[in-house]
């Protein structure tokens, strides 16, 4: 912003390859834009995460840059609404194939943990089926191989579990299901995505 200030887009994240940068250039650069969020405290980084618009009654500018393959949700927004419309403008340009979504591959097989691996340390979406689910301590695994410490997996820390009981899903029933997780690629043996949030796990089948 023109007076320093760092705003960090909330409830996506940049799509690699898909130009996230120059398509949000191209909508705001050298404009006024309006933002709006629930909390004006910075993350640890000093920026604050806001929704923004270019004129009152718009919709938010990252709903364009999901709508233009340019961004991912991040599965990271509370509100259920808010969460199912950015979701919404995500699977708009999937079917229409913009952006990132002219690409092969950008949704991550999860039986194929070696191309997952291959993404560390970037926000991929992973789809596969749910082999087991496990408890280890303070953390439950949703394994997609049987070679946990070498196959694909989603941990789910126990201080989780009130907000996906309040969701009404139980972890437990998602073993056999096919499920679709967003969120930052960790190595521990194997790759790794850490659930922060209940809106990064998707059930997408039987």
């Amino acid at each position: 912003m023109a007076d320093g200030a760092e705003i960090r887009l909330a409830g996506i994240e940049p799509a690699h390859g898909g130009g996230s940068a120059s398509t949000l250039a191209a909508l705001v650069a050298g404009r006024d834009i309006r933002l709006h969020g629930d909390s004006d405290a910075p993350d640890r980084y000093g920026r604050q995460a806001a929704f923004a618009t270019l004129t009152p009654g718009s919709p938010p500018i990252q709903f364009q840059l999901l709508d233009q393959g340019a961004a991912l949700a991040s599965g990271t927004i509370a509100d259920r609404a808010c969460a199912a419309a950015l979701s919404a403008a995500e699977a708009r340009g999937r079917a229409a194939k913009r952006g990132i979504w002219g690409n092969i591959g950008v949704i991550k097989n999860a039986a194929i943990p070696g191309d997952i691996q291959a993404q560390l340390g970037r926000f991929v979406v992973v789809e596969g089926r749910v082999l087991s689910v496990r408890e280890a301590g303070s953390t439950t695994y949703l394994n997609f191989g049987r070679r946990w410490t070498r196959d694909f997996a989603v941990t789910i820390s126990r201080r989780m579990m009130p907000a996906f009981a309040g969701a009404g899903i139980t972890l437990r029933s998602l073993e056999g299901r096919r499920i679709r997780v967003r969120g930052w690629v960790e190595s521990r043996g194997g790759p790794r995505i850490e659930a922060r949030h209940v809106g990064q796990i998707e059930a997408v089948g039987d």
